[in-house]
């Protein structure tokens, strides 16, 4: 991407600042974030000469005039974390989740100069609901109807709407599927109140890592039977690079490690990184949550974009926790701002 001009919105959440920071190596001409900062903290954005921030949503007017035909790459990664959060509620999902996509498609769909847009899509939204034996799940694995939350299917629509841009106007949009993504940059509490205790419990991997070096417990739902499959957010980053360099148009690919690890394991391994000496309490399941057990395929990933995962989750986990440490008091600062909503947060 060298000399390159690239615009990811959503810059200054935890994976897009962890991208920008990866883009950043690659000596690109300059590098537009935008970001409202919903979910997000403003200590995330580098300090570097070649970055512009236009804080807002791209679906504001006057954050979509200052968006000129002048990228070369685009990175879609603005969303409304997460799956509890958009459950509580629903237009606030569809405000910072599927309109920005079809805000953000219908601008730039003439453009010129754009040689690829990458769009952020969710594993969770294909994978087959069951707490049976998982299957590693395809690309080309059917859409069910029955989703879990307005998260899981505004991600959807934004597949719908990047196929038919392409489609209808051309637009060289290629989908990347997340899978469950960890490490360095995503941090508890980080952005505005958002509705539920997710707003300061943002996933899995953050809340096991912080309970853990805080002696507490920690809490696995349905016995932690569930399993997901856990990618470093470098490996994310690269395979976002990766679609934007060699990924085909109008195509999806899964940005997965392709390993299946249960929940109750991840809990086990962080206790044991940490030295945590508080027990694991179990709790029932989620009442929404059907996707029990699911991972990702890799193998039109790296067929087609030469891009496998790196880091092994222990690994990742032990350069997590380090990073935690090193950052408690930016944590726990972003934490504290939302203790008027729950006046026992500890």
């Amino acid at each position: 991407m060298k000399d390159k001009s690239i615009l990811i919105v959503g810059g200054a959440g935890f994976v897009g600042s962890n991208l920008v920071k990866q883009v950043l190596k690659m000596s690109p001409a300059n590098v537009t974030i935008v970001d409202n900062l919903l979910s997000a903290d403003i200590s995330n954005i580098p300090d570097d000469d070649r970055i512009i921030f236009l804080k807002g949503s791209i679906t504001d007017e006057n954050i979509l005039a200052q968006i000129k035909d002048e990228y070369n790459y685009i990175f879609h990664l603005a969303t409304f974390h997460g799956n509890q959060n958009s459950i509580f509620d629903p237009l606030a999902d569809h405000a910072n989740n599927t309109y920005t996509t079809l805000r953000l498609f219908e601008h730039i769909k003439e453009f010129k100069n754009i040689e690829k847009v990458v769009y952020s899509s969710a594993g969770c939204s294909v994978a087959k609901k069951t707490y049976d034996s998982a299957e590693a799940t395809p690309e080309d694995a059917p859409i069910g109807i029955n989703q879990d939350s307005p998260y899981s299917i505004s991600k959807v629509i934004g597949e719908f709407y990047s196929a038919y841009y392409f489609k209808q106007h051309k637009l060289p949009v290629v989908r990347a599927r997340f899978q469950n993504v960890y490490g360095p940059g995503e941090i508890l509490g980080a952005g505005e109140w958002r509705g539920t205790i997710a707003s300061v419990w943002r996933n899995v991997t953050p809340t096991f890592i912080y309970k853990a070096l805080k002696g507490q417990e920690l809490p696995l739902e349905n016995n932690g039977d569930a399993s997901r499959d856990f990618i470093f957010v470098e490996d994310i980053c690269r395979g976002l690079i990766a679609c934007a360099q060699k990924g085909r148009v109008g195509e999806v690919y899964n940005i997965a490690s392709g390993v299946e690890i249960s929940i109750k394991n991840l809990a086990e391994t962080i206790i044991s990184l940490t030295g945590n000496k508080a027990s694991i309490k179990l709790l029932p399941k989620r009442n929404w949550d059907t996707s029990g057990k699911r991972f990702g395929s890799t193998e039109k990933s790296k067929e087609q974009l030469d891009f496998s995962a790196q880091v092994n989750l222990k690994e990742g986990l032990e350069i997590t926790i380090k990073w935690t440490l090193d950052n408690l008091l930016l944590i726990e600062r972003c934490m504290e701002k939302h203790d008027k909503f729950i006046p026992k947060l500890k």
